[in-house]
């Protein structure tokens, strides 16, 4: 049974939703696209004409099936989860009252922790010899991704006044249009300044982009890409080295260093906390002695126990 067009139609609003109203990115609304299209496959298969027929009992079935297919419980949690927010549109557009999908779970996703440069070895990254203008550019695209945590789109979308360098900031706009403004270390400000004075020799003449390309336009993704990961097996790193692991890096090393939860939240531009307690990893000496030092008790402990006699 194929479903008829005024039912897809229906998806279609949906993603015109998505992108007009709340502002998600083309990629984003592809994502539910493609996960909407799994669903719309099972009905087929399943002799479910309308969306609104679909009942509990089917999803439950259309999540146990995507299992034992293989798929990650994480790839389930999204497609369900793109399931839910479809059907919550269409009781808000009037067309149903029940959500199916709302009362179902995947399975349990093992936690797997984010991967991360050691501090030596993104020194060893960062230190890129040269001064032609490609090194020079990729010195200070690289040190800003870590000296700021950036993501790869955010880092593409900076224009020149999005650095402010008399006050050592940038402002990004990261996932949903939301703007933030993130501390840029020195060494990063040092790269950009000297990537500032070479800029003019390779941009486009009205390019506003802050990193451009060969060819004098907005840098692109895949170029960002490739670079990194040449420059990682320059500096004779062993593991795979992407764009997104100087962000990961940058949170596991600043909260080793202070953890300060809620700044590196708003550093990252995280909506909920619990997005940027994966990076909580420390090892568990790191923690006795931030609880050592800062936990009142532990202190308090500590002088009785400098001033208990010894036992004979």
């Amino acid at each position: 049974m194929t479903m008829d067009e005024h039912e897809w139609q229906l998806a279609e609003n949906f993603f015109s939703h998505l992108a007009g109203e709340r502002n998600l990115s083309v990629h984003t609304v592809n994502a539910y696209r493609r996960d909407l299209n799994c669903l719309k496959d099972y009905c087929e298969q399943n002799d479910i004409a309308h969306w609104t027929d679909l009942r509990v009992h089917n999803v439950r079935r259309y999540a146990a099936l995507q299992f034992a297919a293989g798929l990650s419980p994480r790839s389930i949690q999204r497609r369900l989860s793109g399931a839910r927010s479809f059907m919550a549109y269409l009781i808000r557009e009037g067309h149903t009252k029940n959500n199916p999908v709302a009362g179902v779970s995947a399975p349990k996703a093992s936690k797997r922790l984010p991967d991360a440069l050691d501090p030596e070895q993104m020194a060893k990254l960062l230190d890129v010899k040269g001064d032609g203008i490609a090194v020079v550019r990729d010195r200070a695209i690289m040190e800003l991704l870590y000296s700021s945590g950036l993501r790869l789109a955010e880092l593409i979308g900076l224009n020149g006044d999005d650095i402010v360098e008399t006050e050592g900031t940038v402002r990004v706009t990261g996932k949903g249009n939301k703007e933030r403004i993130v501390p840029v270390g020195r060494y990063a400000l040092a790269a950009i300044a000297e990537w500032r004075r070479q800029r003019a020799n390779l941009a486009n003449v009205e390019e506003k982009a802050l990193f451009v390309g060969r060819r004098g336009a907005r840098i692109s993704p895949r170029t960002v890409q490739v670079m990194v990961r040449r420059r990682a097996a320059e500096a004779g790193l062993p593991k795979k080295v992407y764009p997104h692991l100087f962000r990961h890096s940058f949170a596991t090393h600043m909260l080793e260093s202070s953890s300060d939860l809620r700044g590196v939240q708003e550093m990252l531009g995280h909506a909920d906390i619990s997005t940027t307690q994966i990076y909580t990893h420390l090892d568990f000496q790191h923690l006795a002695q931030i609880y050592d030092k800062a936990h009142p008790r532990a202190q308090r402990v500590k002088k009785k126990k400098e001033r208990a006699p010894e036992s004979t």
